[in-house]
């Protein structure tokens, strides 16, 4: 399978873009981060006033519409639509103009997305269109292909024409940390020469709301102060933030990108990945394994803890997830936790699910090419429990050279890359 591998070829990011809770394209989702915003409101685009839970993190001002023709706007879920746009800032971000390609240029680029959900509020819709007595008439014919997760990256293959590989990859919050790392594999094993790869994410629905607010992990004490609402690591933390978003990059094999003349934000050069074998949403207390998701990727890497110069961390504000992520980056970084700068861009952003690892990257790399870290916002009082350096409130200057990312998922999953300025 592998006959004609030889060595490892250097991946690195050349376009990025994205729609965000803070903003629409890369320099808005920046400037956003640095100036600790926060994109928690309470949410408008269903009724809301018989649930426990009020607020999410949804993108605003966002024309849907025009990233898809007319007659397929019935036929696609949100994430569609978002994970275009993101894409197309990615290409032209890039440098590079798909409409201009040749077939064999087109073979040369492939697709690989992270989701959670899909088009699972899609479906929602459909159900109360079949279940409510409305016109059929309204149901799209495509219900079940647009259902399914693996026709998202058909989506963006099909609207760019790009003819490599498309795959989708769905493991929970850690799917598009996963996605990104596939890719980055295909182009070092020389299997495409481009990947389209990041994440997409839009689980604002009633049903879905409701199951969350089953699992009791959505907090419920900050609907009059949706801003206040993500507050990772900080002691009065009660429950995560449900957001959603799309942040998409271009990842081009070293040398081909240099012989174009590109701009490149970071190398990725470590991937690690492991799985608690726990409980289906729980960690296990220690972080044992995500420490090892995040030694391994190290370890890949060929760095040691203290060349890391910047965290971005899972960091959900959930009282559990919090403390052991703590612990499992005091195994992973030993007596080096204490002076690495580390941000958890959920605390502006909600949580967007399986988009959480590409929205970390995103945020990982604004510090490397700003000069500035993002800032853990609403943590006003740090958790005892929770006692490394977040960077609270402001942004801090810093200069990143490698960065860490860190995502714990459902299922007991773990990853982690590791970047690096190039």
């Amino acid at each position: 399978m592998l006959s004609s591998f030889k060595a490892p070829r250097r991946v690195v990011i050349t376009g990025m873009g994205c729609v965000t809770p803070i903003g629409i394209g890369r320099e808005a989702f920046w400037a956003g981060l640095q100036r600790g915003e926060s994109g928690v409101r309470r949410i408008e685009s269903f009724d809301v006033s018989d649930s426990p839970v009020k607020i999410a993190a949804q993108v605003r001002d966002f024309d849907w519409e025009a990233q898809l023709s007319a007659k397929d706007r019935k036929h696609v879920p949100r994430t569609v639509p978002l994970a275009l746009a993101a894409a197309r800032e990615a290409f032209t971000d890039a440098g590079i103009e798909c409409e201009k390609l040749s077939v064999e240029e087109r073979r040369e680029i492939g697709v690989e997305i992270g989701t959670g959900g899909g088009g699972l509020p899609f479906v929602e819709d459909h159900y109360a269109i079949w279940y409510n007595g409305r016109s059929h008439s309204k149901a799209s014919v495509y219900i079940i292909p647009a259902a399914t997760h693996g026709t998202l990256s058909s989506e963006l293959s099909m609207a760019f024409g790009l003819r490599g590989l498309s795959h989708v990859v769905s493991t929970g919050c850690t799917s598009s940390t996963d996605a990104i790392a596939y890719a980055a594999q295909h182009i070092a094993l020389g299997r495409q020469g481009v990947m389209l790869a990041g994440g997409v994410d839009a689980p604002l629905a009633p049903g879905i709301l409701a199951g969350f607010n089953l699992l009791t992990v959505l907090t419920t004490d900050w609907n009059d102060e949706p801003e206040r609402a993500s507050r990772p690591f900080t002691r009065n933390r009660s429950g995560m933030v449900l957001g959603e978003g799309s942040w998409i990059y271009v990842l081009e094999e070293f040398e081909r990108a240099k012989q174009r003349g590109a701009k490149v934000y970071a190398e990725i050069i470590g991937y690690g990945s492991t799985c608690d074998a726990y409980h289906r949403v729980r960690l296990q207390e220690g972080g044992d394994e995500p420490a090892r998701a995040m030694a391994l990727a190290m370890a890949d890497a060929g760095v040691g803890p203290s060349e890391i110069d910047y965290v971005n961390l899972h960091g959900t504000s959930t009282v559990l997830n919090d403390r052991i992520e703590t612990n499992a980056l005091k195994l992973a970084l030993n007596c080096n936790s204490q002076r690495i700068p580390m941000s958890a861009t959920k605390s502006q952003i909600g949580h967007p699910q399986g988009a959480s690892g590409a929205a970390g990257l995103g945020a990982a790399l604004c510090a490397m090419h700003t000069g500035l870290v993002p800032p853990t916002i609403n943590l006003d009082e740090p958790d005892p429990d929770c006692d490394l350096d977040y960077v609270p409130l402001q942004a801090r200057e810093a200069d990143v050279r490698t960065a860490l990312c860190n995502c714990i998922g459902f299922g007991s999953k773990n990853s982690a890359l590791v970047v690096q300025r190039v």
